[in-house]
């Protein structure tokens, strides 16, 4: 794929593009998204259909901005925060970014744990969590040396208390590769690692994908996303905000309420979890989804058959989009044209992909590598990890992204799986998406994992993780011999395991490295 001739889209909108070039040498994104509407236009409406305007919802960040500084963040500081999803959650992320502070938003579902380790290593001036979990939070917060840990609710001595005796600051102007925020991998493979994102890396990605999905002020956005990871927190916010859009502010995903949602909506973005359960819900029908001009989905990948379904459904073909912490979005399929099945489409403007091999090589389309990316999407680094940071790029700023694809004769990225799960067999590399493809196709397959486990013999056995549909029966015996005329020798599953489930994170990710651990003694 070529390098592009421009390094990033204008922004939105003229008075977006006004107002953010008035504020000389300062590329902090509150501006910038602040000034892509006027301030009477609304924001987002939550679930109690109470409508907060843009005025309302950035001088309410303004406010907690001053409520921030008041308790000693400074530009720079890192704010923890593990919070429910509501309103004043997306006013906090505002107001990190107008205090000049640097967002470190946490999974809800994290252990102690956990916890402990992103405390110690972030240094947080400031540790924000839930009202329930405050005793247990302090304690964790004062043996991984954080100063101060606070409620994040409305109750007495809470800092919702203090924001509303607070006053509104003016925002700090930044740099466009100051820290906007550090958000922490899954760490399947080792120790989670902290990727900085710069306020660049935010701005740069919004207008791209702005101008890529035609997002505009008449759009209306279901947000029912979660707010700790960089889909619901940049990618719909960001997009919505500095367009002009109102949010749809949904806490968490549920079926009725989306569909209840549709008339009055144009997009959603969700995973692919949200698309499968749509369609299981007897009130998604073509009639309710006629209002909609654009459904999003990435985070995990999306089914052929999900896509295909939903297409018969509705007469919508799913935009998939292909993105990571380190990057933000990276590629998408098109508004305009074919969006393929198993297809992730072309970079984004601005940003230059490559397929290369374990050298950083180059390789021709059609050939199979390592994706790399090179933008201004691209993070600034892993933080307290300079040799993790000097590893991962290439000469040139390549970032090497760690998942294997292709680019086809149609010239459309295909992300085939992640090098770590890459399955050596006999000394023959295996891709497991593929063999994942033969085997949903099957009669009665919902969907599979294929991994490789330990095995005296090839050193790593091909092995199927399959889930049945609902009321189907499958058998083992059935399912190999069914994929092995398609497959060559060396990639036909040794074994497939029936399960209930797949292990998945809150994104909906499968989670290999689990199953491996748990399968990993299956041939002795």
């Amino acid at each position: 794929m070529s390098e592009p001739d421009e390094p990033s889209p204008p922004p939105a909108s003229p008075s977006a593009f006004r107002r953010a070039k008035s504020a000389a040498m300062n590329d902090n994104v509150f501006d910038i998204l602040e000034a892509g509407a006027p301030a009477g236009r609304v924001a987002l409406a939550d679930e109690g259909g109470r409508d907060m305007t843009r005025g309302e919802l950035f001088g309410r960040a303004r406010r907690i901005a001053g409520a921030l500084v008041a308790l000693g963040v400074a530009p720079g500081d890192r704010v923890a925060a593990q919070i429910d999803k509501f309103p004043d959650g997306v006013a906090l992320y505002l107001g990190c970014l107008a205090a000049g502070a640097a967002l470190l938003p946490l999974n809800v579902a994290y252990t102690g744990a956990e916890l402990d380790h992103f405390l110690r290593d972030a240094t947080p001036k400031l540790f924000l969590c839930r009202p329930s979990s405050l005793d247990a939070m302090r304690a964790l917060g004062a043996a991984a040396g954080v100063a101060r840990v606070e409620s994040f609710g409305d109750g007495a001595g809470s800092f919702l208390a203090l924001v509303e005796a607070a006053r509104e600051i003016a925002s700090v102007p930044r740099g466009a590769h100051d820290l906007a925020a550090i958000l922490y991998t899954s760490g399947t493979t080792g120790r989670s690692k902290g990727a900085m994102i710069t306020h660049d890396n935010l701005s740069s990605n919004a207008r791209a994908l702005v101008a890529a999905w035609r997002f505009t002020d008449s759009d209306v956005l279901i947000h029912a996303l979660p707010i700790f990871h960089v889909h619901g927190l940049f990618v719909a916010l960001n997009v919505a905000l500095l367009s002009g859009a109102r949010i749809d502010f949904q806490r968490k995903f549920d079926a009725d309420a989306v569909v209840a949602a549709l008339p009055r909506a144009t997009c959603l973005m969700g995973v692919p979890t949200f698309y499968v359960r749509l369609l299981d819900h007897p009130g998604f029908t073509r009639e309710a989804a006629a209002h909609m001009r654009l459904f999003v989905s990435g985070s995990a990948p999306l089914l052929a058959e999900t896509h295909r379904e939903f297409s018969a459904r509705t007469g919508h073909a799913i935009l998939e989009r292909y993105g990571m912490t380190e990057t933000g979005m990276i590629a998408s399929n098109p508004y305009d044209g074919a969006r393929v099945p198993g297809a992730v489409g072309f970079p984004l403007s601005g940003i230059a992909v490559r397929i290369a091999d374990s050298e950083g090589r180059a390789l021709a389309d059609g050939e199979t590598g390592v994706i790399e990316v090179r933008g201004p999407n691209v993070f600034k680094g892993y933080w307290n990890m300079p040799e993790k940071t000097a590893a991962e790029f290439r000469d040139g700023g390549w970032f090497v992204t760690g998942d294997v694809g292709t680019v086809g004769p149609d010239g459309h990225l295909r992300i085939v799986g992640r090098a770590k799960d890459l399955v050596i067999s006999g000394g023959f590399n295996v891709y497991p998406k593929e063999i994942e493809e033969e085997i949903d196709a099957l009669p009665g397959v919902l969907e599979s994992a294929v991994i490789g486990l330990p095995h005296r013999d090839f050193g790593e056995g091909v092995t199927a993780i399959v889930v049945a549909r609902p009321g189907a029966t499958l058998d083992e015996a059935a399912i190999l011999a069914a994929v092995a005329p398609r497959l060559a020798a060396f990639k036909r599953p040794k074994r497939a395991l029936i399960v209930a489930d797949l292990p998945r994170n809150a994104m909906g990710k499968v989670q290999k490295a689990e199953l491996r651990r748990t399968h990993a003694g299956l041939y002795g």
